[in-house]
C-alpha cells in the first residue's frame, strides 16, 4: 500500500478532476429516452454501465455522440421498446430503462438483468 507522508508548513495545492456520479448518470441517460429529442448531459463517468446504457440505447435506435466532457444523445429516431437479451445482461442496473420505455410506449420486454 502507498501512503503520503506530509510534513506541515507547506502549502498544499493541486487540481483533482471529479466525475460525475454513476448512480445520477444511468437514471438521466434512461429518462432522455421520454425527450424524444437531443438531449445533453456533462461530466458523465466513463465507465462500463455508462457505455452499456449508451450501447442499448443505440440498439434502440437512438443516437449517441461523444465529444470531450458532454455526451449528446438523440433519442427522436428510438422506435423500439425491446432491450436486446445480450445488453441486458451486461449490467444490472439496465432495469431502470423499463420505467421510461413504458412512460413512452406503454410496454417494454426486456430479461432478467445482470449476470446470472
Amino acid at each position: 500500500m502507498q501512503k503520503y507522508i506530509i510534513k506541515g508548513g507547506e502549502k498544499l495545492e493541486g487540481e483533482v478532476r471529479i466525475s460525475g456520479s454513476k448512480n445520477a448518470a444511468l437514471p438521466i441517460i434512461a429518462a432522455t429516452i421520454l425527450n424524444s429529442s437531443k438531449s445533453t448531459l456533462y461530466n458523465v463517468p466513463d465507465i462500463h454501465d455508462t457505455k452499456m446504457m449508451f450501447e442499448i440505447l443505440k440498439s434502440l435506435g437512438a443516437k449517441v455522440e461523444k465529444r470531450k466532457n458532454k455526451v449528446i444523445i438523440d433519442t427522436s429516431k428510438i422506435n423500439k421498446y425491446e432491450i436486446p437479451e445480450d445488453l441486458m445482461r451486461q449490467m444490472r442496473s439496465s432495469v431502470i430503462l423499463a420505467g421510461s420505455l413504458i412512460g413512452k410506449y406503454i410496454k417494454a420486454t426486456f430479461s432478467y438483468p445482470g449476470r446470472m
